[in-house]
């Protein structure tokens, strides 16, 4: 049975990767989703103390881009640059994304070691020549069966159409060769018995093992019939498949054929994370083309689900795209990171509304996390001149708090490290933020500071170091998840100048008790989430 990333023999990277995106238009809500996932992710390994590896990237050849590219009066390779400088690499710097790579299917890192794979694999005999006609979606780049098809109505009555793109497909016929996909179907059930969280979540993977069930076809791996792609190279009149040289970027990317220690140190992935509707390439012909290569297999294909806008899948193709711009520019970069692993089961279908966004962003973010920053940091000021007083009369309410603590970070550890469960990690850090809310709420350190005695002020400090060594917690949790804000908090507390970089904090280790110092200058900075001002037009 062929290994997976999560088995991997003398490799130290937790490696995950976003799927790599067409550049046949700028990013969307959609796009960014996925990204800020893997980086969330990577960020909470990274503060495991682990050595992580988070690939992201751009898909380049293919029809579809050909015809934007046509469409726009430019080369495909102008176009590409054009978008990937101006409009995908902003956006994820914009977003705080932490990518170690950024891969393009067009550089030669990518396209020669492409060739080497599909040679290699045409010499043991995988790959034939021969013919093929059928219904193609160049929205998808891919060659449909007739039962995937839909019924077109309107101005497609008549028509087939993409169940995606809700467009009419193509009726292709042309010369190709072919991969002995129809070969891997036993073996891939097999490998999908003895791995059964390889596929996530559940109903993709029982969508992917009925699919082989029925039995696999093979794979048509070049196209004729145009030439912006990476020539095959025992026959330059034909170029690879689109989905071939794009699923090829996992490998090449980490040394594939250039670097074998760099390969052999992160190679194969742990955690792919794809849209649902890109399933089938990346948990039935990727895992096949590795066992061809006997290659390892990687650890996890997650499947997210889309983002529903007015009960449309959010794309360009439906009208529906809208720039994470548009949200940042009112609720800032970290509520953004925020809102969509919060709001949404990951692996789910979501659907996004202004509204919602809102109403979560005041309840949650400025009235439970906000002005819990603001009003402890606020009484340290008054009360002890801003220096963070030592707790000597803890007790029973103190102990709850601590436990609290502690249960957080176990949750989110799970949830987030392991389960991919980004919604229920989040939750569990803000019910610990809504439980010393509560605390401060029952002990009311305002009155106990009108008690000047040694035992009142004994008291008020020991409430005042509770809740702040609390939000010292919170701050490292949060920092995958929104690590401007976190590190706003960071320096309030004056953590820094003690501790050391948030960044350096190990999440498994923020539930330790009395890790902030007593004596640590806490200031009242800026407003962590500030009130929104009205709905822009």
């Amino acid at each position: 049975m062929a290994a997976t990333g999560s088995e991997k023999q003398g490799a130290t990277a937790y490696y995950v990767s976003t799927p790599i995106y067409y550049v046949n238009d700028a990013p969307h809500l959609g796009h960014a989703y996925t990204t800020v996932a893997g980086d969330v992710l990577t960020r909470w390994h990274r503060q495991r103390g682990e050595k992580v590896w988070y690939l992201t990237g751009t898909d380049e050849h293919g029809q579809k881009i050909m015809r934007t590219a046509e469409a726009n009066d430019v080369t495909p390779q102008a176009w590409c640059d054009k978008l990937v400088e101006e409009a995908w690499k902003p956006l994820w710097e914009h977003l705080n994304i932490a990518n170690d790579d950024f891969i393009r299917t067009t550089e030669k890192r990518h396209t020669d070691r492409v060739q080497e794979f599909v040679q290699d694999l045409y010499d043991k005999g995988e790959i034939y020549k021969g013919g093929y006609e059928g219904p193609y979606c160049v929205g998808c780049e891919e060659y449909k069966l007739p039962g995937d098809l839909i019924d077109g109505e309107g101005e497609f009555a008549g028509q087939k159409l993409c169940p995606i793109h809700k467009k009419p497909v193509e009726l292709l016929k042309e010369e190709n060769y072919f991969f002995k996909l129809s070969e891997y179907g036993p073996k891939l059930l097999e490998f999908y018995a003895a791995n059964p969280d390889f596929i996530q979540p559940e109903s993709a993977r029982n969508e992917v093992v009925n699919f082989v069930e029925q039995g696999l076809q093979d794979l048509s791996i070049s196209r004729s019939t145009f030439d912006w792609g990476v020539p095959v190279p025992w026959d330059p009149k034909h170029v690879i498949y689109v989905w071939v040289d794009a699923l090829l970027n996992y490998a090449t990317a980490v040394g594939y054929g250039a670097n074998q220690e760099k390969f052999d140190g992160t190679f194969p992935a742990n955690v792919h994370l794809i849209g649902k509707d890109i399933l089938r390439f990346h948990s039935v012909i990727w895992p096949a083309m590795l066992m061809a290569q006997g290659l390892p297999l990687p650890g996890k294909v997650v499947a997210n689900g889309w983002l529903m806008v007015g009960g449309e899948k959010m794309s360009k193709s439906n009208l529906t795209g809208i720039k994470p711009q548009d949200l940042t520019s009112h609720f800032g970069v970290d509520a953004y990171r925020w809102y969509f692993l919060r709001a949404i089961s990951y692996g789910s279908d979501g659907s996004f509304s202004w509204e919602d966004f809102s109403a979560r962003y005041t309840s949650e973010l400025a009235n439970d996390y906000g002005n819990l920053a603001s009003r402890v940091a606020a009484m340290v000021g008054k009360y002890f001149g801003g220096a963070l007083p030592e707790a000597t009369a803890a007790g029973d309410a103190e102990r709850g708090v601590q436990e609290g603590l502690a249960k957080a970070v176990a949750t989110a550890d799970a949830k987030i490290g392991e389960e991919l469960d980004f919604q229920g990690g989040i939750l569990a850090i803000f019910d610990f933020v809504k439980q010393v809310n509560g605390y401060i709420t029952e002990q009311e350190p305002w009155k106990v500071a009108k008690d000047t005695t040694p035992e009142g002020q004994a008291r008020l400090a020991t409430i005042l170091y509770t809740a702040a060594e609390s939000l010292r917690g919170v701050a490292v949790l949060l920092n995958p998840v929104m690590p401007e804000t976190s590190q706003k908090l960071w320096e309030s507390l004056g953590a820094e100048e003690s501790l050391g970089a948030l960044a350096d904090q190990k999440v498994q280790d923020a539930g330790v008790w009395g890790t902030l110092s007593a004596g640590a200058t806490v200031t009242k900075g800026a407003v962590l989430f500030p009130r929104l001002e009205e709905k822009p037009a």
